[in-house]
């Protein structure tokens, strides 16, 4: 049956869809790139229009593995001359060491043209790289913000689940990738279409760009004594320059011999130790997803002495720092 003149007006007054084109980066996380892609997806099921399209890329067009070893198919490289509406790095482990001149290029290309530019998980580090948070604000996952703030100190870098600043938005990755997808949608097509997707994957609220990545410290820590998380969150705001037992007890209000007693009876160990913990964890961090040297590292946590911060690191990880940064990323974080 040939089209009335009233539904020939209606299509022609839809608007063109809006074209996503995905980069994947080798060990691209999973979770991220899927809770980015099915919003898109489901918005245009929910509304009974296309609404979006999507296309991945990779640097030469081949299948790209993720952190979970899964390959996803390219359907074009970055060399391809497409436009694109938004232009998004699907970053995971080891993105920061990501140096491939060709998906630099794309981005830029892409941003010249007018495209949005994006980033997931640790996407991030590309988009710094290539220049193009300069004067944005943005995010990362918060594992490797303190490596992004030492490698970029001039960037302005917020530890939300994501950050949209006019045509650029970036996020920690993981679930982040939904809620600011869902906030993506919502500028497009309103709130109603934002909610409905946000429904359709059983996601009870939308959060908002002012929602922090980590959990509440008291759920962190395991414990809820409001004076003990006042001091170890003086402790994690100061890393860099650890500060004195005095100073520490005087900003939570007790005394030097209270604040012992409730680490030792909370926590089983003394303030020093703990301290000296959370230290070592966010070398770590700077070992294995950041490109600072070594020396770098030790100072960025507050070890005046480099020789003192490889005695104490490999105490703790059982290995050498040098060798940390030559090994594949370990410890408990998954590519988000």
């Amino acid at each position: 049956m040939p089209a009335s003149k009233r539904d020939i007006g209606r299509e022609a007054s839809q608007p063109e869809p809006k074209v996503f084109g995905f980069c994947l980066l080798p060990k691209f996380a999973m979770l991220a790139f899927t809770a980015a892609v099915e919003p898109l997806r489901a918005a245009n099921l929910l509304s009974g229009r296309t609404l979006y399209r999507w296309r991945v890329y990779t640097h030469d067009g081949q299948p790209m593995a993720s952190s979970n070893g899964i390959e996803v198919k390219a359907q074009a490289s970055v060399e391809a001359d497409e436009a694109l509406d938004s232009a998004v790095i699907c970053g995971g482990l080891d993105a920061h060491l990501f140096k491939d001149k060709a998906v630099f290029n794309w981005l830029r290309r892409q941003a010249r043209q007018g495209a949005r530019i994006g980033a997931l998980s640790d996407g991030t580090h590309l988009l710094a790289a290539a220049g193009l948070l300069d004067d944005y604000a943005c995010t990362i996952h918060w594992q490797c913000i303190a490596g992004l703030r030492e490698m970029h100190p001039e960037l302005d870098i917020h530890d939300e689940l994501y950050c949209i600043d006019r045509n650029r938005f970036t996020c920690a990755g993981g679930t982040a990738s939904l809620d600011m997808m869902l906030h993506l949608i919502e500028q497009d097509h309103g709130h109603d279409l934002a909610l409905q997707v946000a429904e359709q994957f059983l996601h009870e609220r939308i959060r908002t760009d002012d929602d922090e990545q980590r959990m509440a410290l008291r759920l962190r820590v395991g414990v809820g004594h409001p004076k003990l998380l006042q001091a170890i969150g003086v402790m994690e705001a100061n890393l860099e320059q650890p500060i004195g037992s005095g100073e520490l007890a005087e900003q939570a209000g007790l005394s030097v011999r209270q604040l012992e007693r409730l680490f030792q009876k909370y926590l089983g160990c003394t303030p020093r130790a703990h301290y000296v913990e959370l230290r070592l964890q966010r070398a770590h961090r700077l070992l294995t997803h950041s490109s600072l040297s070594v020396t770098e590292v030790g100072l960025a946590c507050g070890f005046v002495s480099a020789s003192h911060f490889a005695k104490r690191y490999r105490e703790r990880f059982d290995q050498t720092p040098q060798k940390t940064r030559m090994g594949p990323p370990r410890g408990p974080r998954a590519a988000a």
